[in-house]
């Protein structure tokens, strides 16, 4: 406090020498002015509302229809069996069995190339380098790619070009070359590609910095202080990037159908070069191409709530697996 302090100075100033606050613009406003304020608020808080309510309302509609067309469909017979007399009977085993077998295919292909990816990205790469630049346009480009032109690249990719080069390769008849549930997983895995990324370097961006210079500054290397102190306190957030493919790879038909979906299978795949049965496709096949739509709308509705709870059940099974790995970790239950 200075010598010349008046006692105006004094005042202006609190117990530790600080200037006192002032009054706050809303002290200055009139009746008016602050009933308009209220006014807007409460119309933006019940506009935001309904917005809300109404996304609620859509869900609560959608689920409802099918719960009410599909439950009494399913049974165990609909559950366990095969299609039968033109799918207009029987159940769809094979068509969950594939659905199950895609997503673990496409799983275990997406994984570990998005987590690599983004450890290198996040990582290794400098952000001013022209390679970083353009792998990231990809990247965001990749994730704008319509499905049905995935499906026309694996299709002439993985089935035409690579499928049919290993045929000829290993003297083989027509094995590879040929829609399957291979190629199916692995288009569907491109497909997702850039969710896995970009959810993966969100979680490698969240762990603190000091982490990272703590374990460089006791000698471990780049890559011990990756492998042992970043990517184990990114897990929750790289399962959180699988259970969003798995929500997108378990209900999409374009990149499968021309890759592997088949109409209709009596049998199981046994082999990655084997096609499937898929749900999306079932729905989009009981849907378009049933000569009695009467008569399949009870299958159709039946298979579209299976293969919402199958969805449900596989993101929750990746979401207990998070959040376990979280409680481990002394991190919580937060997502």
């Amino acid at each position: 406090m200075t010598p010349d302090a008046t006692p105006a100075t004094l005042a202006a100033l609190d117990v530790l020498g600080r200037p006192a606050p002032g009054p706050s613009p809303r002290e200055f406003a009139t009746p008016k002015r602050r009933a308009a304020q209220a006014g807007w608020n409460l119309l933006w808080t019940g506009v935001t509302g309904l917005a809300t309510l109404w996304i609620v309302m859509i869900v609560v509609v959608i689920l409802g229809t099918v719960i009410l067309g599909g439950w009494r469909t399913v049974t165990p017979t609909f559950l366990f069996a095969n299609p039968a007399e033109g799918m207009t009977a029987g159940g769809i085993f094979p068509a969950i069995f594939g659905t199950c077998a895609l997503v673990f295919l496409m799983i275990i292909a997406v994984l570990p190339v998005g987590v690599l990816a983004a450890v290198y990205l996040h990582e290794y790469a400098r952000s001013s380098s022209p390679l970083t630049k353009l792998v990231r346009f990809a990247v965001n480009n990749l994730a704008g790619v319509p499905s049905i032109v995935f499906g026309l690249f694996g299709l002439g990719f993985f089935v035409q070009f690579l499928g049919r080069g290993m045929d000829r390769a290993m003297g083989l008849d027509v094995v590879f070359g040929q829609p399957a549930i291979l190629w199916a997983a692995l288009t569907l895995a491109l497909l997702n590609l850039p969710v896995v990324i970009v959810a993966t370097e969100e979680a490698l961006r969240a762990v603190p910095r000091t982490a990272r210079e703590g374990a460089l500054a006791l000698g471990a290397t780049r890559w011990q202080m990756v492998r042992h102190v970043v990517l184990p306190q990114a897990l929750p957030g790289v399962l959180t990037g699988a259970i969003l493919s798995v929500s997108r790879g378990a209900g999409e038909v374009a990149p499968i159908l021309f890759t592997g979906a088949a109409y209709y299978l009596p049998y199981l795949p046994t082999s990655p070069t084997d096609q499937f049965m898929e749900l999306g496709y079932h729905v989009y096949v009981l849907a378009t191409q049933s000569p009695d739509v009467d008569l399949t709308l009870p299958l159709l509705y039946g298979t579209v709530l299976v293969l919402l709870v199958l969805t449900f059940a596989l993101n929750f099974t990746a979401i207990f697996l998070r959040a376990k790995i979280r409680r481990g970790m002394g991190l919580g239950d937060a997502a």
